[in-house]
């Protein structure tokens, strides 16, 4: 059954999450900026079994994976850890939509049709 939330309740989660939603960009920005020393790295690992920086990527990753499960948890749904978009269910004239928050925004301000992605948000 799914969950629906209210602007408010959105933003309640928003507080929560908005940590880990932080941690999650910051680890991304770190694999950007490590990306030069990765493809060889990644290219040795099939090779002979890897090294100390695939090591320290597999738990880079595994953090962002056991953060985005986190949010996920709340019921909220990460749609793009590269802007950091979250959504929420919510019904809106009976019918359902997602309360749209990023990273970079205070509170949740915006709503969009279910398929109509981040593009199609409006004001509420």
């Amino acid at each position: 059954m799914p969950i629906y939330f209210t602007v408010k309740e959105a933003n309640q989660i928003v507080e929560l999450i908005r940590p880990w939603m932080k941690e999650i960009m910051e680890i991304r920005q770190g694999l950007l900026e490590k990306r030069p020393e990765l493809v060889p790295v990644l290219m040795q690992i099939g090779s002979n079994g890897g090294s100390k920086v695939a090591s320290q990527l597999v738990e880079e990753f595994r953090r962002m994976e056991t953060l985005a499960a986190q949010i996920q948890a709340t019921g909220a749904q990460l749609k793009d850890i590269n802007n950091g978009l979250v959504d929420f269910l919510t019904l809106r004239e009976d019918r359902e939509v997602f309360l749209c928050w990023r990273y970079d925004e205070e509170q949740i301000q915006y709503w969009h049709e279910i398929d109509a992605g981040y593009s199609g948000r409006q004001p509420l």
